[in-house]
């Protein structure tokens, strides 16, 4: 768990810059002024027409919330895998367990974390009025209701758990081929932690679209919209689709595959390093 936490808080902290971009290019009709071509180019109007720290903001809330979220999907991830690898495929490598563990750790870091995506996204988006963390909350809290932090909940699920079914049986079958003696080989885990990250952003792209949609309730959208409030997933998908076709889906997905590959990276590398130094030390004693 501790080692998870600290991996999760350095991924998120490490690629903010780079989220708060994909934010932004995952909007249904941006404003002219926060329309990007690609991420390093958004990264660098961001910065000199709204402030060298405009891309951080949010980012406490972001940290606070990944440190738990990462330490209960870490934990429930290994203890899980090492059962079901027990039961399907004793003494070998499961690609059923690996998903499945995956699927099911990914449970609890949703709901300890998706508040904070709710907050951090809307702090992220161009011309967002939150200058602090403490007036989003009261905000969203006051003027929607404690269901607003987790009215993009099912979506996330319905995105995360495939997603992490696709990284987890990647990232695992990949450590076969590169350090089959599954011993701490930092070169292994990142090369292997950032090519899942790719392959499964890559797919579920248009999930990610609607769970934007659901935790920013843009503005554009919502005059759509006859009821006033997005909610749950299908509607979301309808909405994606009315204001911006099939390619709506797909908004975003250079940004997406930038920002997971070496987020993916960063996370299983500070993981397994921290992981090893904390097992020697027990050993050690």
């Amino acid at each position: 768990m501790l080692a998870g936490a600290v991996a999760g808080v350095m991924e998120h902290s490490l690629m903010y810059p780079v989220d708060c971009v994909k934010t932004r290019m995952q909007s249904l009709q941006p404003e002219p002024a926060a329309r990007y071509r690609n991420v390093l180019e958004g990264l660098w109007r961001i910065m000199r027409t709204e402030g060298i720290w405009r891309p951080m903001r949010g980012l406490n809330i972001t940290a606070t919330g990944a440190g738990p979220a990462h330490a209960l999907y870490f934990a429930c991830y290994e203890k899980l895998k090492k059962t079901l690898t027990d039961i399907i495929h004793a003494g070998g490598n499961s690609h059923l367990a690996n998903g499945a563990a995956g699927c099911v750790a990914t449970l609890l870091h949703d709901a300890a974390m998706n508040p904070a995506e709710v907050v951090k996204q809307r702090m992220q988006m161009y011309n967002s009025p939150y200058q602090r963390v403490t007036d989003c909350v009261r905000a969203v809290w006051c003027n929607e209701g404690a269901g607003a932090f987790y009215r993009s909940y099912t979506t996330q699920l319905t995105m995360n758990i495939p997603f992490q079914a696709i990284h987890f049986m990647a990232y695992e079958s990949l450590q076969e081929h590169l350090n089959p003696h599954r011993q701490y080989h930092p070169g292994s885990h990142m090369v292997a932690g950032a090519c899942a990250g790719a392959i499964a952003a890559a797919a579920t792209t248009p999930l990610d679209v609607c769970k934007t949609l659901l935790n920013t309730q843009e503005a554009l959208a919502l005059n759509t919209n006859i009821s006033g409030h997005i909610t749950g997933m299908a509607h979301a998908f309808r909405t994606v689709y009315r204001v911006g076709g099939l390619t709506a889906y797909f908004r975003g997905v250079q940004a997406r595959v930038i920002y997971q590959m070496p987020s993916t990276a960063i996370a299983w590398s500070v993981y397994e390093f921290f992981k090893y130094i904390l097992t020697e030390r027990k050993e050690g004693r």
